[in-house]
């Protein structure tokens, strides 16, 4: 699977279940109408039971400038919830997910299924809120390292 280039995005979700964030990039459009996505989430990870809980998320597609964000929400520094959401500024839309200012795009998703496969979860949103960006590079994961387009 390393072998699949894929864009770089950090996840979040508010609500009964907290705040919490990850990066993923097991991210895929369905369909445009509605407009829909899945991402897929290992089923232990803290971000699952978020979103099972509070039936929201956001898709943050980070820019290329982002890599220290992907880094924090990754784990790899260590970092707690809070010293994570600290590494960039954040905003609310329509669901209450947080929004990270300056993603390429956020979709804003109120979460309509989820279906099992293997060890991960394969989440749909429905997207009934964006926020654009600017057209900067994009942050991409492929061979275990990141890439800037």
């Amino acid at each position: 699977m390393s072998r699949i280039g894929a864009a770089v995005h950090v996840v979040t979700t508010d609500g009964p279940g907290g705040r919490i964030a990850a990066t993923v990039s097991a991210v895929c459009p369905v369909t445009d109408t509605p407009p829909t996505i899945l991402l897929c989430v290992h089923r232990d990870a803290r971000l699952n039971a978020g979103i099972r809980k509070n039936r929201v998320l956001c898709l943050n597609t980070l820019p290329a400038s982002a890599q220290h964000v992907s880094d924090a929400f990754a784990g790899r520094k260590g970092f707690s919830m809070d010293e994570r959401f600290a590494t960039a500024s954040w905003l609310t839309l329509a669901t209450g997910a947080p929004v990270m200012e300056g993603a390429r795009v956020a979709l804003d998703c109120e979460v309509t299924e989820i279906l099992e496969s293997g060890t991960h979860s394969v989440i749909f949103g429905h997207v009934v809120a964006t926020s654009l960006g600017n057209a900067e590079g994009a942050l991409i994961y492929l061979d275990r390292d990141y890439h800037k387009l």
